[in-house]
């Protein structure tokens, strides 16, 4: 097979949303008979052979080609045996925080390249803050150096939104892609992948 590319979307048998897998390990599964393809339109389910045989007809979407045929790669799949939940954890780093922040100053408002963001302690580690989602956020620059050794509160310069631990899907273990699939919206409500950080 050629390099394969790609997310998809896996379901536990009872059609709920539980991890996003590699185009690869989703056509794998297929094979080995342990998940089915779901069409995109119908929500009809193939297994690998009756998939293959759909593969040759259609001609959206996007494919892997092997020696003697082309196979599309499902947008989402089903497992044909699993019932539970795969619990994630979002992982507290710095590439997170510019995720959970969408690279945009938490004191201005302003929309940054990473080069130029800093990572501002709310409450300032020299007065007992400490490195959690609840005490970093994104600032440009600027406003860090205006905000300095003081509170969000003393420098006059209140959060956008206060820093929480993001919420975004972490039983998928994995952030939306941008160019999110229509196909998933019926099984996932986007309103869990781009929280907003309320007070």
């Amino acid at each position: 097979m050629s390099a394969v590319e790609g997310q998809v979307l896996v379901l536990n048998k009872s059609w709920v949303a539980v991890h996003i897998a590699s185009a690869r390990r989703a056509l794998i599964l297929l094979y080995q008979d342990l998940a089915r393809a779901v069409h995109p339109n119908d929500y009809s389910l193939y297994d690998f052979n009756d998939w293959c045989e759909l593969s040759q007809a259609a001609d959206e979407g996007r494919y892997v080609h092997t020696v003697d045929l082309r196979v599309r790669i499902p947008e989402v799949i089903i497992l044909r045996a699993f019932s539970g939940f795969i619990r994630h954890e979002v992982r507290f780093s710095r590439r997170n925080i510019f995720e959970r922040d969408k690279n945009t100053c938490q004191y201005c408002g302003k929309h940054m390249a990473r080069s130029d963001a800093t990572i501002d302690h709310v409450i300032p580690r020299s007065r007992g803050g400490h490195d959690t989602w609840e005490n970093l956020v994104l600032a440009c620059v600027k406003c860090n150096v205006h905000k300095s050794n003081r509170t969000p509160k003393e420098a006059h310069m209140p959060l956008i939104r206060k820093p929480v631990k993001p919420a975004w899907l972490p039983q998928l273990g994995s952030r939306m892609p941008a160019n999110q699939l229509d196909s998933w919206q019926r099984f996932v409500d986007t309103a869990y992948w781009d929280v907003e950080l309320r007070e």
